[in-house]
């Protein structure tokens, strides 16, 4: 007999492109972008209250431009949505967020931490091969209508240390089974995570994460016939030399008597008639079910 209520929610994940100060040719600046961006965002979540919205490369003043989107209203005492996360270079508001957004209402936050991915993952760090330095945003979250509890990720994995993409699999493997054996781990049915992992399917960050059998790709985990929208989901700016590419993902793990179900799969367009991209990267959803 089922111990809990199945529970739909939305995934919407999306590489939204920092507020760089020297745009690409072919990019239009933040302030030209961001309400394209917020306007995304709300019309994929507006009559989903269970969605969960993860963000890469957004700076803070870019994080705060978000949260006032969202939250209209944002002098009230309960605002619409919250996010968890911190700036990836000093732990607090400098550099890159991966933030996880959500509804208070909808969700009750139980933890959540940041993890930097390098050897010495509990301060601002980088190792190996990276570029930069890179972050995975872990929250635990309790459904407050189902009672379910989920385990979700956000992150960014570098885009030119292969070395240091499959190290960052690794730790987030490990957490992930650090988690399902810790504290919460009677808790927690399910976990995803999501973001822009810059591995298509034969590199090593993809590679590590499914063929170790603890993630599985949503795009897979649906018929081709019923995927909506684009392949790839890097796209550049139209003149980048490296071609378009599916390098963003929804993978999704489970524990126990709960199982992931995915109802649906889409990769958005990031430009439309106007001609702006809203970044270089398209959004991806995932529609799933938490059943079991």
């Amino acid at each position: 007999m089922r111990s809990t209520p199945e529970l739909p929610l939305r995934v919407l994940t999306h590489n939204i492109r920092y507020a760089t100060s020297s745009p690409f040719k072919g990019e239009v600046p933040w302030d030209q972008r961001k309400q394209l961006l917020l306007n995304e965002l709300e019309y994929h979540t507006r009559h989903v209250s269970d969605a969960f919205i993860c963000l890469q490369e957004v700076l803070h003043r870019q994080l705060e431009d978000i949260l006032a989107g969202l939250n209209p209203k944002a002098k009230s005492p309960s605002p619409e949505w919250a996010y968890i996360g911190v700036g990836r270079d000093d732990g607090h508001q400098a550099g890159e967020y991966s933030p996880i957004f959500y509804r208070p209402s909808v969700w009750e936050l139980l933890d959540w931490e940041t993890v930097w991915l390098s050897k010495t993952p509990s301060k601002p760090s980088k190792s190996w091969d990276a570029a930069s330095i890179r972050i995975v945003t872990i929250g635990v979250f309790t459904h407050l209508a189902s009672g379910n509890t989920v385990l979700a990720m956000s992150t960014h994995l570098d885009d030119q240390g292969s070395r240091s993409r499959l190290e960052a699999a690794r730790i987030i493997r490990a957490k992930i089974q650090e988690y399902r054996k810790g504290k919460f781990g009677t808790l927690i049915g399910g976990t995803f995570l999501a973001g822009d992992l810059n591995s298509q399917e034969d590199q090593e960050a993809y590679s590590d994460f499914t063929g170790s059998g603890d993630m599985h790709d949503t795009f897979k985990l649906v018929d081709a016939s019923r995927r909506y929208g684009n392949h790839n989901t890097f796209t550049g700016f139209g003149y980048e030399k490296e071609p378009p590419s599916r390098i963003d993902y929804v993978l999704l793990g489970s524990k126990g008597n709960q199982t992931w179900k995915v109802d649906g799969y889409s990769v958005m367009a990031n430009r439309f008639d106007d001609g702006v991209f809203n970044s270089d990267h398209c959004a991806v959803i995932a529609d799933l079910r938490l059943v079991g």
